[in-house]
């Protein structure tokens, strides 16, 4: 499936377009009584099939995951070398531009994969890295009920997980929110989980840590941060078991 949305301007004053050819998409069944689906997004220069094979491994029975991989595209920080990624990054810091482009297809394609799960599951957005970031600015979408093209953003979100990421658009988010009372309320009621570690040399834990703060501060209310000390820019069994805990607790999951 592919997607496109404006970039910057051409010649003769058109606007070019951006085609986003996402990847092949990894689905691990729940083994026991289906009870949430979550998207699951991999990092800068991943695919869905390392974390779906990870996934299938935890102690969720109930949780369907779905595990898709980005598109392809020239990437500014490496020269405008290729690679997978759920949008443009040019630099890893706080004055960097966003892509709003590719956030919004990325988002916009999230989406469509829980689209056509059923209407008495519960669904959600995780993600490691870029995929974190990502999905918090799909929990950003879902409180403000649209993406930055305007389009609507329709699903209905119980939970938002980010490993090892960044809130992108944060310094515009308490404007977008300011005085939109429905989008106050599904931003308190939205659980989001940031786990990040100390020792990441590659998104800085002052980013994870900041990005907490704005969501609690600009009304996410339940958002929970947690850090690890000695922890780099990947994943550990101490990380993972929190993130099932915290699951089952937010999503009310129940036995087999």
């Amino acid at each position: 499936m592919s997607f496109t949305g404006p970039s910057v301007a051409a010649s003769a004053g058109r606007t070019a377009r951006r085609a986003f050819d996402f990847g092949r998409t990894y689905v691990v069944r729940p083994k026991g009584k289906h009870q949430a689906t979550i998207v699951w997004l991999h990092g800068l220069g991943d695919n869905g099939n390392s974390w779906s094979t990870l996934l299938e491994t935890l102690p969720l029975p109930n949780i369907k995951w779905i595990c898709p991989t980005a598109p392809q595209q020239p990437i500014t920080l490496f020269g405008g070398f290729p690679s997978t990624a759920w949008f443009d990054v040019s630099d890893l810091s706080e004055n960097a531009s966003d892509d709003l482009d590719g956030l919004d297809a990325s988002a916009t394609y999230v989406a469509s994969l829980l689209a056509n799960e059923p209407s008495d599951i519960k669904l959600g957005i995780g993600g490691f890295s870029m995929g974190a970031a990502t999905s918090l600015y799909s929990a950003t979408c879902y409180a403000l009920g649209k993406y930055e093209n305007g389009n609507q953003f329709s699903p209905n979100l119980s939970a938002v997980v980010g490993l090892s990421g960044w809130l992108p658009c944060a310094k515009s988010l308490s404007n977008k929110l300011e005085g939109k009372n429905e989008a106050a309320g599904r931003a308190a009621s939205l659980p989001i989980l940031l786990c990040h570690g100390k020792g990441d040399d590659v998104v800085a834990y002052k980013f994870g840590e900041k990005s907490a703060e704005k969501l609690s501060s600009t009304g996410f209310r339940d958002t929970t941060f947690k850090s690890y000390p000695a922890l780099g820019h990947y994943t550990i069994p101490e990380e993972m078991d929190e993130v099932c805990a915290w699951l089952n607790s937010k999503l009310g999951l129940q036995g087999m």
